[in-house]
């Protein structure tokens, strides 16, 4: 019996979360947690930076997120802000294809599907 009260619970939360308007997968997801996933969102506070890289650091752990080459375009982040970036966790480094500043401004990195714009170097005729 237990598993059946089990399977209903889940399935009306997931119902009722649906229903509200949120989106599961981009539900906000300690450093410490992360899994390679794709469309993840983390927040924190900037450590460090370096070009269009940066040190997340969100209270449970930190992580580099990258934010695309300088020569692509250059996006001035400093040492301590807070941000949000939803993005996709390679093992290493969090690939950030939005980043939304502590006023709002919203920052178009690269799509979630496909290649990132700058794919092909400086001579990409694709690129924006």
């Amino acid at each position: 019996m237990k598993p059946r009260i089990t399977a209903i619970f889940t399935s009306a939360f997931t119902s009722a979360i649906l229903a509200i308007g949120m989106n599961p997968v981009m539900a906000q997801i300690p450093i410490r947690d992360l899994q390679r996933n794709q469309g993840l969102t983390i927040s924190g506070v900037i450590r460090s930076v370096v070009g269009n890289e940066f040190i997340l650091d969100d209270g449970t752990g930190q992580v580099i997120v990258d934010a695309g080459p300088l020569w692509y375009h250059q996006l001035n982040f400093r040492e301590g802000e807070r941000v949000m970036v939803v993005g996709e966790y390679e093992g290493y480094d969090f690939d950030a294809f939005t980043i939304t500043r502590e006023d709002g401004e919203i920052l178009q990195i690269r799509p979630a599907e496909g290649p990132p714009p700058w794919a092909g170097g400086r001579r990409n005729r694709n690129r924006n």
